[in-house]
């Protein structure tokens, strides 16, 4: 087999995980060209890479379907040895089912999946059952049954960029998240880094939109050395400076994938969602930390919700500050 396409356009979190299977299949066929399609927006996630020959970049938000055709015509000229396809709706089955790949594969809940030449089951919530273990099931076909850790690449002039930043000790912190209940709270990120040693440089990591937040927990935290980069890097800028912290602080979130992406060294805090579901940290310094307290309400969903259903957030406040310190 020479030529692939790894399928994945849901969020930035499944981007990064979906590098593992483009990992693994670079460890097997080394002098293949291996493609992707993900969606617009995350196109620098991949910028300089060293074995990724193409991405498609599918816009979802203008011309949604007009997009959509536009790649599938392109697919279907470079007639693909394998199609793997991670994700499991119609528009990227159809893609994949008509793309004129001598093979494909991808999960059976995919709507076109008996279109597939390999369907394999999907499972989610078997514990100890990571994301890259279910995608690495996609190519254990032709490669093995072993998955392996994602992978990003910063290139030199990215690593440039941030160097300057890591002069000294530091950690970084990512306070934000898309939903309420996958964040930890405002308040105890404050209570958490009044307690962090003075020395100690803070980075705050996340979009334009997460300055605000950012703002808040500087200005409460006025006697230790924070700084926000709040919109002021991207995702691989991001990854590039988490990759020598003494410590990434992250929720359930797409940041806590970055570091995985580095190995770099990861204490992920987990609210209404837990690791079972198979997307925790996959850093060799990793923890997981969540309350103990077996709450029955907990996990309240797969996603997050904009509010707790329950309308105490205990999952959250239950949490040991203690056990972050720790970490340090």
């Amino acid at each position: 087999m020479k030529k692939f396409l790894v399928i994945q356009t849901a969020s930035i979190g499944d981007v990064i995980l979906a590098t593992a299977v483009a990992e693994k299949l670079h460890a097997y066929f080394p002098d293949s060209q291996i493609d992707m399609m993900i969606k617009k927006g995350y196109d620098s996630l991949f910028e300089d890479h060293p074995f990724i020959n193409k991405v498609y970049s599918w816009d979802k938000k203008k011309h949604k379907y007009r997009s959509l055709f536009s790649i599938w015509r392109q697919i279907r000229r470079q007639r693909y040895d394998l199609i793997v396809n991670i994700q499991r709706y119609a528009a990227t089955g159809f893609i994949t089912a008509f793309g004129k790949a001598k093979e494909t594969s991808g999960f059976n809940k995919n709507p076109f999946s008996c279109f597939f030449t390999h369907r394999i089951k999907h499972e989610i919530g078997v514990k100890g059952v990571h994301e890259v273990d279910r995608n690495q099931k996609l190519i254990a076909h032709i490669t093995d049954d072993k998955a392996v850790r994602p992978g990003l690449y910063p290139n030199e002039k990215i690593l440039e960029k941030v160097k300057h930043y890591k002069s000294e000790r530091y950690i970084c912190v990512a306070p934000c998240s898309l939903w309420f209940t996958k964040q930890y709270p405002e308040d105890l990120w404050i209570q958490f880094l009044r307690q962090i040693p003075a020395d100690l440089k803070v980075y705050l990591l996340g979009g334009k939109d997460d300055g605000a937040l950012c703002d808040r927990i500087i200005a409460n935290v006025p006697d230790k050395q924070i700084e926000s980069l709040a919109g002021q890097l991207n995702l691989l800028e991001s990854a590039a400076l988490m990759r020598d912290a003494a410590m990434n602080y992250v929720n359930d979130s797409s940041p806590m994938h970055l570091a995985s992406s580095q190995n770099a060294p990861t204490t992920a805090i987990f609210c209404s969602t837990t690791a079972d579901f198979g997307f925790g940290p996959l850093s060799d310094d990793s923890v997981v930390v969540e309350e103990n307290r077996n709450l029955k309400c907990r996990p309240c969903g797969l996603h997050g919700y904009r509010e707790c259903p329950k309308g105490h957030f205990n999952c959250a406040y239950f949490i040991d500050i203690k056990e972050l310190i720790d970490r340090l």
